[in-house]
């Protein structure tokens, strides 16, 4: 008789909204263990609920991401209730729309602890247990704003940038060192979160994600695909591809293209709620789940998604193609 598997043990940052929330219940329907980090202990609550309902067990860890000993006491609460950190996903973050001229200094400190601090102390809380076990996957879940600024974001595609730098440069170090600990990036396009209801803002119009949005399941299917994958990292959504290796050849043109389109790109139609509560300091009420409200225009699968995943199906279809095209020919 075999010995029993033991369950994947997962930490996931921003565990009770938007792209988070929908990554636990994906790791919950493998019949993961998973810490659930995040500020409003309520919503955590509500979220140990769905892993539970979906197959996995769920532990709640209020955690503010910008604070590193509770990032590090969360880190030593899952392994003590669970066992070793297989995989630790970093996912939360904070934003604000508006001009650079209007953003206070408070604000995008805020952002930057939060955003960018929050993966970097995620990560070394991480690896304080995956290095010495020379073991584990750290996902850093950024988007494509990481290579190609919007105007109304600054602080946001800042942090963004300096994960991906960090990113880098541990990468280095972790081949330098021959280490075992697997590091991925997943890049996404727009999401149809609730961020968009509770993000600080000072434009005139409500805020709303710019472009081609997706659902989140879509991105946390890229994001347990990643965790189970050794891959550099991943892109998901062809509005991603195109921003990120359209900077690549043409950054001063995207500049002015965005510089004309990008502020009405991130507005709705209808005007904003002067003073409406916002989460950059505190989490805002209520429980919106994983979806924002823009499920009628937001796609639940991505075509380049899949084509990524499967590019051994597709080559080997390629080449079967090409087989029987010259089989035929040399038998006509």
């Amino acid at each position: 008789m075999g010995t029993k598997k033991r369950p994947q043990v997962v930490v996931v940052t921003g565990a009770s909204a938007g792209v988070g929330r929908a990554t636990v219940r994906a790791f919950a329907e493998q019949g993961a263990h998973i810490g659930l980090l995040a500020r409003d202990r309520d919503r955590l609550e509500a979220t140990r609920v769905e892993v539970e309902a979906a197959g996995g067990v769920g532990l709640v860890v209020p955690t503010d991401m910008a604070d590193a000993q509770q990032v590090d006491d969360a880190a030593a609460g899952v392994e003590a209730a669970f066992g070793p950190i297989d995989v630790w996903v970093n996912c939360a973050f904070t934003s604000v729309f508006s001009p650079v001229s209007e953003l206070r200094p408070e604000e995008v400190r805020r952002v930057t602890e939060v955003t960018y601090l929050g993966y970097v102390h995620g990560t070394m809380a991480a690896l304080r247990g995956m290095t010495p076990r020379n073991r584990g996957t750290i996902v850093q879940v950024s988007s494509a704003l990481a290579y190609r600024s919007i105007p109304l974001q600054a602080a946001y595609c800042g942090a963004k940038h300096a994960i991906l730098g960090f990113t880098d440069s541990l990468r280095c170090e972790l081949y330098h060192e021959h280490s075992k600990v697997r590091l991925t990036a997943v890049h996404l396009p727009a999401v149809n979160t609730p961020q968009f209801d509770w993000v600080l803002s000072r434009l005139p119009r409500r805020p709303k994600p710019a472009g081609t949005i997706y659902q989140p399941e879509v991105a946390a299917r890229a994001i347990l695909w990643a965790a189970q994958h050794n891959g550099r990292e991943i892109t998901v959504g062809l509005p991603a591809v195109v921003a990120i290796y359209g900077t690549r050849i043409a950054p001063g043109l995207l500049d002015r293209y965005l510089g004309k389109t990008g502020y009405d790109a991130q507005q709705a139609d209808e005007p904003d709620t002067p003073d409406r509560p916002n989460n950059l300091w505190q989490p805002v009420a209520g429980d919106p789940g994983a979806h924002g409200r823009f499920d009628s225009t937001s796609r639940g699968a991505s075509p380049q998604f899949w084509a990524t995943t499967h590019q051994a199906w597709l080559l080997a279809g390629t080449a079967a193609g090409v087989a029987g095209a010259v089989l035929w020919r040399r038998n006509a």
